[in-house]
Parts: C-alpha cells; structure tokens; sequence
C-alpha cells in the first residue's frame, strides 16, 4: 500500500489541477479527502478520483485577532518587499476599495500601524504571534483531533492562502505530520500571501524556486521542491484532443474561417475588458477580417457579471461565445468549480484556435504549449480611473519576461487589425519564457513523486 495522503483542496482550480489530472489516478496511496465542498460537488469528485474516506473540515469563522494579524502581515511584507525590490505596484495587492465604515476604518488602522514594521525580523515576529493565536482556535482543536484519528503520513493543500489551511497545517504539524503545500500560481509569491507553513513547498520551476526564497528567505532550499504543475499535463493528453470539425461543431464555428480567441479576466482584474473587445470586434469589421476570421469569447469562469453581452449580441456575426463549462452557485462558494468537460475546451481552444488575446494572463502560456502567439492588451480606455495597463504590466511577476518579444503587444485600438494579418511573420519567444516559469514537464509524476 501507498502513503495515507489527506488532500485538502479549499476550491475550484484545485479540483481541476490536481484531481482531474493524473497525479492521484491509478497510483498506489490511500486518499482521504478534507473538505468544505456541499453534497453535489462531493458526488462528483468521487465519480472521478477513488477516495478511502472523505471528512468534512470543522466551521470556521475567522476572529477579529486572527484576521488583524493575518491582514498586518500581509500589509508589512508588501511594504517591505516593496522598498525591497523598488515596485510600488506590489501595494496594489493591498490596496484594494474596501465597503462599510467599520472595515475602512479596519484596513486604515493596519496601512498606518504596518509603518512600524520596517525590519524582516519585526515581521516574523509578528508570524510568530499569528502561529500562536491560531493554535488557540477551536479550528485548530478541532483538526488536531480529527487528524490525530486519520493516522495520515501528509497533509496536502493546493492553495497556498486558504483561510483555514494555518490552523489545519499547525495542527498536523504538531501532531508530526509532513506537510506540503503548493504556490498556487506563478504570481502568488510576490502577493504575500503564503499564510500556512509547510515543512515542503511546490514550485512550478527553478525561477519560482529562487523567488519565493528570495521573498521568504526563513525557508531553507530543502524545504522547496520543483515539480512543476498539472494545469500544463493537459495539452499532451492527446485523448483531450478533438478534431478542429469536431470542436467547431461543437461551438458552432464557421470551419472557413480563421479563430481568435479573446480571454477576459475578472472585474477587479481588468475592469474595461468589454470595451477591448468592442475595439477588437469594430477593428477588425473596419478592415473587412469578419470575413476570414471569427472571435471566439472566454469570458473568466468565474465573471457572471454579464458586462459583455450587449457587445457580444451587438456582433454576433463576428463573435462566438464559449461560456466556462463550470458549476456556479452564486449562494455556495462550495459550489464553484469546473468540470472535466471544461479543461478538454480550454485545451481544444489552445490548439485550434490562431491567437489569444488578454490583459496579461496565464492564458499566454496555456496557448504556448501548441506554440500558438499571445497579444497583451497595453493601451488604457480613454474613460479609465484608477487603473492601468501601466499599472498591470509594472507587476512583479513581468520582470520574468525574457524580452518583450515574448508576446505581441496590441497598443492602440487600430493596431489589432494588423497583428492578426500578420500572424506568421509576428514571431514571438512565448517558449524562452515558459521554460523559466513552468519549469518541468510531466508534472503529475512530479508532485506524486514528491507527496
């Protein structure tokens, strides 16, 4: 028999990267699932992946000690790493709008009182008062029993910053249990927010490896790990793959024409996404490429705010849209995750279509595994306010880009007509710059290996 494993996956890119690939099929290890996730969602999972158990986590409900810590911690590391690396837009992970008079006067007090934590020491000291704080918690009772019972070798959580995962990892850690987490995304580390300590971290490559001990330098290079990260096994599953007939049919393509795929992100993200591609779709009318091309919409899964469809039933004659095959519950949090069906899209998308465009997404790197181009959106709507383009590609995780010929960039409103005339002879260096950030292939074996 294999390891006794405890996955806790708090949502729904978890499922997807670590349940729907092959790091836990047809291997040797007994698997308990800890979870939040309602009956339906749990059904499901067990269709897909054999569990030996499965054990609903204890309720949670954050204190008012808990959350100040967590939320200082958080804001003295961005400044700190902010001074520390001279880019300001490391704030902008913090300073996002907050409602209600109690909870800015909450946030002004921690933006005002994280000035005093000026030295990396003050705020590990700082750590140390959260670490025992949330020892104290009911949660953290709870799990430690619970575990204690399970008899697991390691406890694994695919997000670095789950609300709960602190409480449920001390607790296994002091029962002597190895836990592992992974860096949910090859932006997080610059955010702050690894909340839980593991005694193993997994990284997707030997650049995100030297980042997160550059920015937690506490941890010592045994406890990271390269693996490399599943979301990327799926565009080699050649039974993922369909037939470009067969997948136009299936979103109701013209199989004579030529696909774009535009990829929108989440509000906060970037807030004038339906204004691109009202430029995108009324550009490329203007230079007649309706007739040679089709856009095919992804709206982020988790936007159900409807802000595209006035654009979107405005040309519909140009653009199709290929809503996320996800579960949404608006009411259930638990509710929200994609299904299988949905990543055998996203791959059949990257391998059909010509191009994606977007505001700086990883959605870049999903269309370099078919070697297919990338154009970032980099010019800012002429009504925008408190935000930019500018502002977006200033992040810390851009200073990974090789050179800027890692993808087409689309400036100015008239310009994607001729990016997307121009495709063959627009070469980009997308693969330089995927092998320095996802690293390892074979990934599933990787993190099993690991576990």
């Amino acid at each position: 028999m294999g390891k006794r494993i405890v996955l806790y996956v708090p949502d729904g890119v978890g499922i997807r990267n670590y349940l729907y690939s092959k790091v836990f099929k047809e291997r040797p290890a007994d698997l308990i699932l800890y979870h939040n996730f309602d009956p339906a969602t749990l059904s499901m999972l067990k269709d897909s992946i054999q569990f030996e158990s499965t054990h609903e986590a204890p309720p949670f409900k954050e204190g008012i000690k808990e959350k100040y810590l967590r939320e200082l911690i958080h804001c003295s590391r961005l400044r700190y790493h902010a001074r520390r690396c001279d880019n300001p837009t490391l704030l902008s992970s913090w300073n996002r709008p907050k409602k209600g008079a109690k909870n800015k006067l909450f946030y002004k007090t921690i933006d005002l009182v994280s000035y005093n934590y000026k030295s990396y020491d003050s705020i590990l000291g700082l750590e140390k008062q959260y670490d025992a704080i949330i020892r104290a918690t009911d949660l953290y009772k709870a799990a430690k029993q619970e575990l204690k019972k399970l008899n697991a070798d390691t406890l694994f959580c695919t997000h670095q910053r789950a609300l709960k995962a602190p409480a449920v990892y001390a607790a296994a850690r002091d029962l002597g249990i190895k836990t592992v987490a992974v860096i949910y995304s090859w932006d997080n580390i610059p955010k702050a927010r690894l909340a839980l300590k593991a005694d193993k971290y997994l990284v997707w490559s030997d650049f995100m490896k030297q980042q997160l001990q550059e920015f937690y330098p506490e941890l010592s290079e045994d406890q990271i790990e390269v693996t490399g990260t599943p979301q990327f096994d799926f565009y080699s599953e050649e039974q993922r793959w369909k037939s470009r007939q067969e997948f136009g049919a299936e979103l109701g393509l013209d199989l004579n024409k030529k696909w774009i795929c535009f990829s929108g992100d989440d509000v906060m993200t970037s807030p004038y996404d339906p204004h691109y591609l009202e430029d995108m779709a009324s550009a490329m009318k203007e230079a007649g490429l309706e007739k040679e091309y089709q856009v095919v919409f992804r709206r982020c899964p988790v936007d159900v705010s409807g802000r595209y469809d006035k654009i979107v039933a405005k040309h519909s004659d140009l653009i199709v849209s290929a809503p996320p095959k996800w579960n949404i519950d608006r009411d259930v949090w638990s509710s929200i995750y994609p299904t299988d069906e949905d990543t055998s899209v996203l791959v059949n998308l990257a391998k059909h279509c010509e191009l994606v465009v977007n505001v700086g997404s990883t959605m870049a790197f999903d269309f370099g595994m078919f070697h297919k181009p990338c154009a970032f959106i980099n010019y800012d709507q002429p009504h925008s306010t408190n935000w930019s383009v500018d502002t977006v590609y200033k992040y810390q995780h851009f200073r990974s880009m090789p050179d800027e010929r890692a993808v087409l960039w689309w400036n100015k409103p008239e310009e994607i007509a001729g990016l997307i005339s121009n495709l063959d002879s627009n070469k980009t260096t997308i693969r330089t710059w995927m092998e320095k950030i996802i690293g390892s292939d074979q990934a599933s074996d990787r993190v099993y290996n690991a576990l």
